[in-house]
Protein backbone atom coordinates (compact mmCIF):
# COMPACT_ATOMS: atom_id res chain seq x y z
CA UNK A 1 0.00 0.00 0.00
CA UNK A 2 1.21 3.46 -1.08
CA UNK A 3 1.32 7.17 0.80
CA UNK A 4 2.15 10.13 -0.54
CA UNK A 5 3.55 12.17 1.88
CA UNK A 6 5.01 15.73 2.01
CA UNK A 7 8.60 15.21 1.63
CA UNK A 8 9.32 16.82 4.82
CA UNK A 9 7.58 14.96 6.99
CA UNK A 10 9.57 11.73 6.03
CA UNK A 11 12.74 14.29 7.34
CA UNK A 12 13.98 15.48 3.51
CA UNK A 13 15.61 18.26 4.30
CA UNK A 14 13.30 20.54 1.80
CA UNK A 15 11.84 23.11 4.00
CA UNK A 16 12.24 26.98 3.29
CA UNK A 17 15.38 27.35 6.18
CA UNK A 18 16.60 23.91 4.56
CA UNK A 19 15.44 22.08 7.65
CA UNK A 20 12.68 19.29 7.86
CA UNK A 21 9.32 18.56 9.96
CA UNK A 22 10.37 14.49 10.33
CA UNK A 23 6.79 13.30 11.89
CA UNK A 24 7.69 9.87 14.28
CA UNK A 25 4.37 8.29 13.80
CA UNK A 26 4.34 8.64 10.55
CA UNK A 27 8.29 7.20 9.98
CA UNK A 28 8.59 4.60 12.93
CA UNK A 29 4.76 3.80 12.88
CA UNK A 30 2.83 4.00 9.51
CA UNK A 31 6.39 2.98 7.92
CA UNK A 32 5.53 -0.78 9.25
CA UNK A 33 2.53 -0.87 6.96
CA UNK A 34 3.19 1.94 3.91
CA UNK A 35 5.14 2.52 0.85
CA UNK A 36 5.83 6.05 1.03
CA UNK A 37 6.06 8.59 -2.15
CA UNK A 38 7.31 11.76 -1.18
CA UNK A 39 6.17 15.21 -2.49
CA UNK A 40 7.66 18.58 -2.42
CA UNK A 41 6.23 21.02 -4.92
CA UNK A 42 8.56 24.08 -3.42
CA UNK A 43 11.59 21.91 -3.70
CA UNK A 44 11.42 21.97 -7.92
CA UNK A 45 11.34 25.05 -8.20
CA UNK A 46 12.96 26.46 -5.31
CA UNK A 47 16.70 25.82 -3.91
CA UNK A 48 17.19 24.79 -0.15
CA UNK A 49 17.28 26.94 1.87
CA UNK A 50 15.49 30.11 -0.13
CA UNK A 51 12.95 32.74 0.97
CA UNK A 52 9.84 31.52 2.29
CA UNK A 53 6.25 32.00 0.03
CA UNK A 54 3.26 32.97 1.42
CA UNK A 55 -0.43 33.34 0.15
CA UNK A 56 -1.67 36.71 -0.19
CA UNK A 57 -4.54 38.86 -0.63
CA UNK A 58 -4.61 40.92 -3.53
CA UNK A 59 -7.75 42.57 -4.44
CA UNK A 60 -10.23 39.46 -4.73
CA UNK A 61 -7.80 37.07 -5.87
CA UNK A 62 -5.18 35.05 -4.12
CA UNK A 63 -1.38 35.42 -5.14
CA UNK A 64 1.84 33.40 -4.09
CA UNK A 65 4.68 36.07 -3.33
CA UNK A 66 7.96 35.57 -1.81
CA UNK A 67 8.46 36.45 1.56
CA UNK A 68 10.69 39.57 1.64
CA UNK A 69 11.17 40.35 -1.92
CA UNK A 70 7.39 40.00 -2.52
CA UNK A 71 8.34 38.21 -5.98
CA UNK A 72 4.89 36.50 -7.27
CA UNK A 73 5.71 32.99 -8.18
CA UNK A 74 1.90 32.26 -8.32
CA UNK A 75 2.71 30.54 -12.11
CA UNK A 76 5.43 28.84 -11.20
CA UNK A 77 3.52 27.04 -8.18
CA UNK A 78 0.54 26.36 -9.89
CA UNK A 79 1.65 24.68 -12.94
CA UNK A 80 3.91 22.16 -10.75
CA UNK A 81 0.89 21.88 -8.49
CA UNK A 82 -0.98 20.32 -11.80
CA UNK A 83 2.12 18.84 -12.96
CA UNK A 84 2.80 16.84 -10.38
CA UNK A 85 -1.21 15.90 -9.48
CA UNK A 86 -1.10 14.62 -13.05
CA UNK A 87 1.91 12.12 -12.26
CA UNK A 88 -0.16 10.70 -9.06
CA UNK A 89 -2.80 9.20 -10.68
CA UNK A 90 -0.31 6.43 -11.97
CA UNK A 91 1.11 5.97 -8.26
CA UNK A 92 -1.87 3.76 -7.40
CA UNK A 93 -1.90 6.15 -4.01
CA UNK A 94 -4.22 5.00 -1.53
CA UNK A 95 -3.88 7.92 0.66
CA UNK A 96 -2.31 11.54 1.32
CA UNK A 97 -0.85 12.85 4.45
CA UNK A 98 0.06 16.68 4.16
CA UNK A 99 2.08 19.63 5.89
CA UNK A 100 -0.19 21.60 7.81
CA UNK A 101 -0.01 25.23 7.43
CA UNK A 102 2.38 25.15 4.17
CA UNK A 103 1.46 27.82 1.48
CA UNK A 104 1.68 24.86 -1.09
CA UNK A 105 0.56 21.94 0.97
CA UNK A 106 -1.59 22.75 3.87
CA UNK A 107 -5.30 21.19 3.30
CA UNK A 108 -6.93 24.27 5.88
CA UNK A 109 -6.29 27.30 7.59
CA UNK A 110 -3.60 28.36 6.33
CA UNK A 111 -2.58 31.63 6.58
CA UNK A 112 -3.72 34.59 3.91
CA UNK A 113 -1.55 37.93 4.11
CA UNK A 114 -2.63 41.05 3.28
CA UNK A 115 -0.90 42.84 0.26
CA UNK A 116 -0.78 45.85 2.01
CA UNK A 117 1.12 46.19 5.46
CA UNK A 118 -1.97 47.67 7.35
CA UNK A 119 -4.19 44.70 6.81
CA UNK A 120 -5.53 41.42 8.26
CA UNK A 121 -4.48 38.12 8.18
CA UNK A 122 -6.65 35.46 7.92
CA UNK A 123 -6.24 31.58 8.35
CA UNK A 124 -8.32 30.38 5.95
CA UNK A 125 -6.19 29.68 2.90
CA UNK A 126 -5.92 26.26 1.30
CA UNK A 127 -2.19 25.26 -0.18
CA UNK A 128 -2.34 25.49 -3.33
CA UNK A 129 -0.83 21.84 -4.53
CA UNK A 130 -2.98 20.79 -1.83
CA UNK A 131 -6.01 22.20 -3.33
CA UNK A 132 -4.98 20.16 -6.87
CA UNK A 133 -5.01 16.96 -5.49
CA UNK A 134 -8.24 17.26 -3.62
CA UNK A 135 -10.12 18.66 -6.92
CA UNK A 136 -8.31 16.12 -8.74
CA UNK A 137 -9.26 13.68 -6.21
CA UNK A 138 -12.12 13.78 -4.61
CA UNK A 139 -12.65 11.00 -2.87
CA UNK A 140 -8.74 9.99 -2.03
CA UNK A 141 -8.20 9.88 2.09
CA UNK A 142 -6.22 13.35 2.97
CA UNK A 143 -4.89 14.23 5.83
CA UNK A 144 -2.61 16.63 7.60
CA UNK A 145 -0.11 15.25 9.62
CA UNK A 146 -1.26 17.83 12.85
CA UNK A 147 -4.71 16.19 12.45
CA UNK A 148 -3.34 12.86 12.32
CA UNK A 149 -2.39 13.79 16.63
CA UNK A 150 -6.27 13.82 17.24
CA UNK A 151 -7.14 9.49 18.00
CA UNK A 152 -10.39 10.62 16.19
CA UNK A 153 -9.16 11.80 13.28
CA UNK A 154 -6.12 9.00 13.34
CA UNK A 155 -8.96 6.36 12.96
CA UNK A 156 -11.22 7.74 10.70
CA UNK A 157 -7.95 8.40 7.85
CA UNK A 158 -7.13 4.77 8.58
CA UNK A 159 -10.07 3.20 8.41
CA UNK A 160 -10.73 5.36 5.23
CA UNK A 161 -7.13 4.25 3.61
CA UNK A 162 -7.49 0.49 4.27
CA UNK A 163 -11.27 0.75 2.59
CA UNK A 164 -9.91 2.49 -0.56
CA UNK A 165 -7.58 0.21 -1.00
CA UNK A 166 -9.85 -2.31 -0.79
CA UNK A 167 -12.79 -1.29 -3.09
CA UNK A 168 -9.91 -0.58 -6.13
CA UNK A 169 -8.68 -4.41 -5.36
CA UNK A 170 -12.22 -5.52 -5.59
CA UNK A 171 -13.05 -3.77 -8.61
CA UNK A 172 -9.79 -5.19 -10.46
CA UNK A 173 -10.63 -8.52 -10.39
CA UNK A 174 -13.88 -7.43 -12.60
CA UNK A 175 -16.25 -9.33 -9.77
CA UNK A 176 -19.98 -10.92 -10.48
CA UNK A 177 -23.18 -8.88 -8.82
CA UNK A 178 -22.81 -12.32 -6.46
CA UNK A 179 -19.45 -11.14 -5.61
CA UNK A 180 -20.10 -7.63 -5.15
CA UNK A 181 -22.71 -8.82 -2.68
CA UNK A 182 -20.30 -10.16 -0.53
CA UNK A 183 -18.07 -7.30 -0.50
CA UNK A 184 -21.41 -4.90 0.15
CA UNK A 185 -22.00 -7.34 3.09
CA UNK A 186 -18.86 -7.82 4.39
CA UNK A 187 -18.63 -3.35 4.75
CA UNK A 188 -21.94 -3.37 6.35
CA UNK A 189 -21.43 -2.54 9.64
CA UNK A 190 -18.52 -0.05 9.15
CA UNK A 191 -20.67 1.94 6.75
CA UNK A 192 -23.54 2.08 9.11
CA UNK A 193 -20.87 3.35 11.58
CA UNK A 194 -20.73 6.31 9.57
CA UNK A 195 -23.42 6.85 7.96
CA UNK A 196 -27.25 4.64 8.03
CA UNK A 197 -28.71 6.74 4.86
CA UNK A 198 -25.27 5.66 2.95
CA UNK A 199 -25.86 2.37 4.14
CA UNK A 200 -29.28 2.23 3.21
CA UNK A 201 -28.32 3.48 -0.01
CA UNK A 202 -25.63 1.07 -0.97
CA UNK A 203 -27.81 -1.90 -0.07
CA UNK A 204 -30.17 -0.51 -2.89
CA UNK A 205 -27.95 0.00 -5.29
CA UNK A 206 -26.50 -3.84 -4.75
CA UNK A 207 -30.00 -5.25 -4.86
CA UNK A 208 -30.19 -4.08 -8.27
CA UNK A 209 -34.32 -3.97 -8.31
CA UNK A 210 -34.14 -1.59 -11.76
CA UNK A 211 -32.12 -4.56 -13.38
CA UNK A 212 -29.46 -2.17 -14.16
CA UNK A 213 -25.85 -4.18 -15.80
CA UNK A 214 -23.19 -5.09 -13.64
CA UNK A 215 -21.14 -2.17 -14.94
CA UNK A 216 -24.03 0.68 -14.04
CA UNK A 217 -24.21 -1.10 -10.27
CA UNK A 218 -19.98 -1.50 -9.97
CA UNK A 219 -19.90 2.38 -11.12
CA UNK A 220 -22.85 3.20 -8.72
CA UNK A 221 -21.37 1.68 -5.68
CA UNK A 222 -18.24 2.36 -5.91
CA UNK A 223 -19.02 6.20 -5.94
CA UNK A 224 -21.29 5.71 -3.05
CA UNK A 225 -18.88 3.71 -1.16
CA UNK A 226 -16.01 6.15 -1.78
CA UNK A 227 -18.50 8.91 -0.94
CA UNK A 228 -19.58 6.85 2.48
CA UNK A 229 -15.88 6.00 3.62
CA UNK A 230 -14.63 9.57 3.49
CA UNK A 231 -17.36 10.43 6.10
CA UNK A 232 -16.31 10.11 10.04
CA UNK A 233 -17.60 7.62 12.24
CA UNK A 234 -20.42 8.72 15.43
CA UNK A 235 -21.03 7.15 18.99
CA UNK A 236 -23.87 7.11 18.34
CA UNK A 237 -23.77 4.71 14.69
CA UNK A 238 -21.04 2.74 16.26
CA UNK A 239 -23.55 2.09 19.60
CA UNK A 240 -26.26 1.17 17.13
CA UNK A 241 -23.94 -0.71 15.44
CA UNK A 242 -22.90 -2.48 18.46
CA UNK A 243 -26.60 -3.14 19.24
CA UNK A 244 -26.97 -5.27 16.30
CA UNK A 245 -23.40 -7.51 16.20
CA UNK A 246 -24.93 -8.31 20.28
CA UNK A 247 -28.36 -9.53 18.78
CA UNK A 248 -26.43 -12.03 16.91
CA UNK A 249 -25.23 -14.01 20.36
CA UNK A 250 -27.83 -12.32 23.06
CA UNK A 251 -29.61 -15.88 22.73
CA UNK A 252 -26.86 -17.99 23.44
CA UNK A 253 -25.35 -16.12 26.33
CA UNK A 254 -26.01 -16.58 30.24
CA UNK A 255 -27.97 -13.47 31.66
CA UNK A 256 -24.54 -12.67 33.42
CA UNK A 257 -22.47 -12.47 29.96
CA UNK A 258 -25.53 -9.72 28.59
CA UNK A 259 -25.25 -7.91 31.35
CA UNK A 260 -21.56 -7.63 31.31
CA UNK A 261 -21.49 -6.84 27.09
CA UNK A 262 -24.50 -4.73 27.47
CA UNK A 263 -23.03 -2.59 30.10
CA UNK A 264 -19.66 -2.09 28.36
CA UNK A 265 -21.42 -0.92 25.30
CA UNK A 266 -23.44 1.61 27.31
CA UNK A 267 -19.65 2.62 28.96
CA UNK A 268 -18.73 2.72 25.46
CA UNK A 269 -21.50 5.56 24.21
CA UNK A 270 -21.07 7.57 27.74
CA UNK A 271 -17.08 7.55 27.11
CA UNK A 272 -16.18 5.51 29.39
CA UNK A 273 -14.15 3.10 28.25
CA UNK A 274 -12.73 2.38 24.61
CA UNK A 275 -14.14 0.70 21.56
CA UNK A 276 -11.87 -1.73 21.59
CA UNK A 277 -12.63 -2.90 25.14
CA UNK A 278 -16.21 -4.09 23.68
CA UNK A 279 -14.97 -5.60 20.19
CA UNK A 280 -12.75 -7.90 22.52
CA UNK A 281 -15.81 -8.80 23.93
CA UNK A 282 -17.36 -9.46 20.89
CA UNK A 283 -14.49 -11.50 19.51
CA UNK A 284 -14.78 -13.62 21.74
CA UNK A 285 -18.37 -14.35 21.61
CA UNK A 286 -17.86 -14.67 17.35
CA UNK A 287 -15.32 -17.04 18.00
CA UNK A 288 -16.63 -18.74 20.65
CA UNK A 289 -19.81 -19.51 19.25
CA UNK A 290 -18.91 -19.24 15.43
CA UNK A 291 -20.43 -16.56 14.11
CA UNK A 292 -19.91 -16.86 10.26
CA UNK A 293 -21.45 -13.82 9.24
CA UNK A 294 -19.54 -11.36 12.08
CA UNK A 295 -16.14 -12.93 11.18
CA UNK A 296 -16.45 -11.38 7.90
CA UNK A 297 -17.04 -8.13 9.25
CA UNK A 298 -14.84 -5.64 8.12
CA UNK A 299 -15.81 -3.15 11.13
CA UNK A 300 -14.35 -5.67 13.65
CA UNK A 301 -11.17 -5.36 11.79
CA UNK A 302 -10.85 -2.41 9.67
CA UNK A 303 -6.60 -2.01 9.63
CA UNK A 304 -4.33 -3.88 11.44
CA UNK A 305 -4.68 -4.40 15.13
CA UNK A 306 -1.30 -3.28 16.46
CA UNK A 307 -1.82 0.32 15.13
CA UNK A 308 -4.29 -0.12 18.26
CA UNK A 309 -6.25 3.00 16.48
CA UNK A 310 -9.34 2.20 18.98
CA UNK A 311 -7.67 1.77 22.76
CA UNK A 312 -8.61 5.57 23.41
CA UNK A 313 -11.51 6.92 24.71
CA UNK A 314 -11.27 10.25 22.86
CA UNK A 315 -11.23 8.16 20.11
CA UNK A 316 -15.17 9.09 18.67
CA UNK A 317 -15.49 12.14 20.58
Amino acid sequence: MKLGVSSCLLGSMCRYDGGHSREKFIVDELGKYFEFSPFCPERLIFPTPREAIRLVRVDESIKIKTSNTNKDVTSLVENISKDLVSKIENDELCGFILKSKSPTCGMERVKIYPDKKNGQSENVGVGVFANELKNRFPYLPIEEEGRLNDPWLRENFLMQVFAYKAIFEFLEKNPTLGELVEFHTSYKYLIYSKSYNYYKALGNIVANRDKKSLKEVLQEYKRLFLEAISKKGTIKNTHNVLLHIYGYFKKVISKDEKEEILESIEDFKKEIIPLIAVIKIIKLYTKKFDIKYLKTQVFLNPYPKELALRSKVEAYK
